[in-house]
């Protein structure tokens, strides 16, 4: 057994909501021209025979900057968009960078992929403020590297994926979902949904872009923008789905890996070959955290939980029977939330979503509590930024390319069966969060293209530096197994273990994480083997009102 370090934390500022629910729910350097011969070879050893397009003829014009902001440049690279097809149709991608703030000791491009599938990473490189500390890399990487994000292929700027109308979109956000029922809705109702969806996918995208959209291309595509930045290796960090990118990277590209850490990983196996497994593991998590914020509810008692007066569970129970029964209106609140309705199972998305971090454990009681007292609004905001996708893909702007990105990575799903039974496993067990997860995966079932050449090797990183992987304990997305299986299947790969409940961990749970990855992404030191970062314990006691409030 290795030997255990253990280290504790102490609790770091709040992130604004948005970034934690978001990005935390939530590569590439070398001369232009010089791609991938070797990498391609070693990786068609690694997948048993299958090999990847080759990329080596490419040689991408030099990166073309222009000034976006303060610090920030931003710029468009044009890529394959098929590399079997190296001089066919080309696609434009979006790259933002944030200068390093002290050039004279800058080390190089950290490329970042914030995950998802979906989340914009140009939209995350921007809102870097090196004076925050809600800043997605600290003030340390920000003065060694220019960090780099790139939209992958179909998701932000680099042509999102778009599949439903506005007002689509607004019927979905607004239709009544049944909490009892494997979907929310009946299975008819899901499969008509999921023929809307994919019908108005293939009415705005050509069938070739949406079989193009593969993880296998968008390492492609990493390694064509560290090219065009002149860059012979890159430095990379990726959370949650942002972790399958990696290990891709390090898989395909291991000599132009110089440093990388991946935290909150996805087991690569399942989301490749199984993916019905993987989403039935993510709704174990979101119940174990649930489970989490109960048993840290009744352990701090009434005066500091006060919602179930010590019960919780059977509190929950009660109130999400009397929302589905008779919903609360919302008013409109000026930069809060729109107004509209809560009921059940919109209650039990919201506590799906704050149960999963424990920094918004204190907004979770109260609530459930504002709510038992006939006040939706707290819950409802709750709601408004919730990720309804297990990778970090808000419903409203992020569902249709996170969709597209699985699909296009996951093997045919088009047996009805397989769905059914699935779900038949999922509401079996009688969970509270059961319901959400059942049928999750119904949109790739009517995927309307094939990806006929997606990768499928397992994922080494054979010949890549040492990577840090960084676990939670109880993370509700990236269960802590998964974490140990990413550190068993890379090569030479060191765990960095996170207690506590949250969704990724740098930047979100104190020094002793903050600490491990900055020294891995700048001076490449990797904490001992069997590493453990402890947190302060999370309360469940709602926060204070601020001062004048009532008056």
């Amino acid at each position: 057994m290795p030997r255990t370090t253990r280290q504790t934390a102490v609790p770091p500022p709040a992130r604004r909501i948005v970034v934690v629910l978001v990005a935390a729910t939530l590569a590439l350097s070398g001369c232009a021209g010089d791609s991938s011969t070797s990498s391609t070879a070693m990786a068609a050893s690694q997948a048993g025979g299958q090999s990847a397009p080759a990329v080596s003829a490419l040689t991408p014009d030099p990166i073309e900057w222009e000034e976006c902001g303060e610090g920030l440049d931003c710029a468009t690279v044009e890529v394959p968009l098929e590399y079997s097809d190296p001089d066919g149709e080309q696609i434009p991608l979006a790259v933002t960078r944030h200068r390093a703030t002290d050039p004279d000791r800058r080390i190089g491009s950290l490329f970042i992929n914030p995950g998802g599938p979906g989340v914009p990473a140009t939209e995350t490189v921007a809102a870097i403020d090196p004076d925050s500390a809600a800043s997605l890399v600290s003030p340390d990487v920000v003065e060694r590297f220019d960090v780099v994000g790139m939209d992958p292929r179909g998701v932000g700027e680099s042509g999102a994926v778009r599949c439903l109308t506005d007002e689509q979109r607004a019927d979905q956000a607004v239709e009544d979902r049944d909490p009892t029922v494997p979907g929310g809705k009946r299975f008819g109702r899901l499969l008509a949904d999921a023929r809307t969806f994919t019908d108005g996918c293939l009415d705005h995208q050509s069938p070739e872009f949406l079989a193009s959209l593969s993880t296998d291309n968008v390492v492609r595509d990493l390694d064509q923008v560290r090219a065009a930045l002149g860059e012979d290796q890159i430095t990379f960090y990726g959370a949650s789905y942002g972790t399958v990118v990696g290990a891709m990277y390090a898989t395909l590209f291991p000599e132009r890996v110089r440093q990388m850490v991946i935290d909150a990983p996805v087991d690569t196996s399942l989301w490749l070959n199984d993916p019905l497994r993987l989403l039935d593991e993510v709704a174990v998590s979101n119940e174990e955290t649930l489970d989490a914020w109960f048993e840290r509810c009744r352990a701090e008692g009434a005066d500091v939980c006060p919602f179930g007066d010590g019960d919780p569970e059977a509190a929950l129970d009660v109130l999400i029977a009397e929302l589905e029964a008779e919903p609360l209106d919302v008013p409109p609140t000026e930069g809060v939330t729109p107004g509209g309705t809560l009921d059940g199972a919109m209650a039990l998305e919201s506590v799906r979503l704050a149960a999963g971090h424990r920094s918004l454990w204190p907004l979770l009681t109260a609530g459930l509590t504002a709510a038992q007292q006939g006040d939706g609004t707290p819950l409802h905001f709750l709601l408004a930024q919730a990720t309804v996708a297990p990778f970090g893909a808000p419903f409203a702007t992020l569902q249709e390319p996170h969709t597209a990105v699985r699909c296009a990575d996951w093997p045919a799903l088009d047996k009805l069966s397989e769905h059914h039974a699935a779900a038949k496993r999922i509401t079996a067990r009688d969970d509270r969060l059961g319901s959400r997860a059942a049928y999750s995966a119904l949109n790739c079932a009517l995927w309307p293209v094939e990806n006929e050449d997606r990768f499928t090797g397992e994922l080494t990183g054979a010949g890549a530096p040492p990577i840090l992987v960084v676990g939670g304990r109880l993370d509700n997305v990236s269960p802590y197994h998964w974490a140990r299986a990413m550190t068993e299947r890379l090569e030479g790969a060191v765990l960095l273990t996170r207690e506590g409940v949250a969704h990724t961990s740098y930047r979100t749970s104190g020094p002793c994480i903050d600490d491990a990855v900055d020294a891995a992404l700048i001076d490449g030191v990797l904490p001992a083997a069997g590493t453990v970062c402890d947190v302060p314990p999370a309360t469940t006691r709602p926060p204070a009102a601020p001062a004048g409030a009532g008056e």
